[in-house]
């Protein structure tokens, strides 16, 4: 007979009533709903995460992707499921800008979302073509403020955390431009390099392979402090663009309701996961930087970043979509 030293003992049988709990919470699959499509960051993000934190869990962790419409498919798919916490949605600066950005929005994220963890940020690069005579920071502020409304800012989609960031720079600056709006990343960059625009905010992600191969210039990062993967590129706030600190997140939510017990077995498998050097290389890969956190500090940042694109749209003159 082979015999457990007692301590082994002991530690099984502390196991066994947070196994019992688990298996009690987490009766079937977990559902993580994605409102954009397979590929991008948010998808890339939710997918390492969910790997990982399957094993803690004790059960499997399902990705569904449902793009469109500005999140409000994927909004309502979680508005839709039992508040068991056994559907989570993946929020974002996206869906604190909702609440201001549309007119008819199905649900209020603030009443009807429960934070359960952030799970990681990535940077907004202000970026210019390769041969611009824009030096930095502070020259483009100079030649925005000597030329009122005849430079031309670009970024993606009307209402994005991109176009806002463009929007709040322009207002902390206290210089005018024009701020233009393209479909997608491709023909933003297409417009940098042909002369179109003369400065663009964009994430880093989908223009990796062009910062690196020096196709594109960065000025400054958007964030309070600089980002990971650009640590000689200073922030706006380090060239005088004061109170300006912006970073796009990824994070998870529950519908309200959901058990609490249910929230913190994700928020811990989800921290527990992050602090893995095999997930925060996951995410660094597709320029992420891995974050977590408590359900509070989600709830903070997700009501400061409502309150401030709520004052960004109302004084940018962004008319209400839908």
């Amino acid at each position: 007979m082979i015999r457990l030293p007692r301590r082994a003992l002991l530690g099984a049988a502390l196991a066994l009533p947070a196994l019992s709990a688990r298996a009690q919470i987490f009766a079937r699959p977990l559902r993580i709903v994605v409102p954009f499509a397979a590929g991008g960051v948010a998808d890339l993000t939710a997918r390492a995460v969910a790997q990982r934190i399957a094993p803690a869990l004790g059960q499997p962790v399902v990705i569904d992707n449902r793009p469109g419409a500005g999140g409000i498919v994927a909004g309502q798919q979680l508005m839709a499921a039992p508040a068991d916490g056994l559907t989570l949605l993946v929020a974002s600066n996206g869906t604190a800008i909702s609440r201001s950005l549309f007119r008819n929005l199905p649900f209020d994220p603030l009443r009807d979302f429960a934070p359960v963890v952030t799970m990681g940020a990535f940077p907004i690069a202000v970026l210019v073509a390769p041969n611009s005579p824009i030096r930095d920071i502070r020259d483009l502020v100079a030649r925005m403020k000597a030329q009122p409304g005849r430079l031309n800012i670009g970024s993606i989609s009307v209402g994005s955390t991109q176009n806002l960031s463009a929007e709040l720079f322009k207002i902390r600056a206290d210089a005018r431009a024009e701020t233009v709006v393209f479909p997608a990343t491709p023909q933003l960059t297409t417009a940098l390099l042909r002369g179109d625009v003369d400065a663009a905010f964009e994430i880093t992600g989908p223009v990796w392979g062009q910062i690196q191969s020096g196709a594109l210039r960065v000025l400054a990062v958007t964030a309070a402090t600089r980002a990971q993967n650009l640590p000689n590129v200073p922030t706006l706030m380090e060239q005088g663009v004061t109170d300006y600190d912006v970073a796009s997140w990824n994070a998870l939510v529950a519908r309200t309701g959901a058990p609490a017990e249910a929230i913190l077995a994700v928020n811990r498998a989800v921290n527990e996961a992050l602090a893995t050097a095999e997930l925060r290389d996951a995410l660094t890969a597709v320029g992420v930087e891995p974050r977590g956190g408590t359900p509070e500090a989600l709830a903070t940042l997700l009501a400061a970043d409502t309150a401030r694109w709520a004052e960004v749209i109302g004084k940018a003159g962004i008319e209400r979509q839908g």
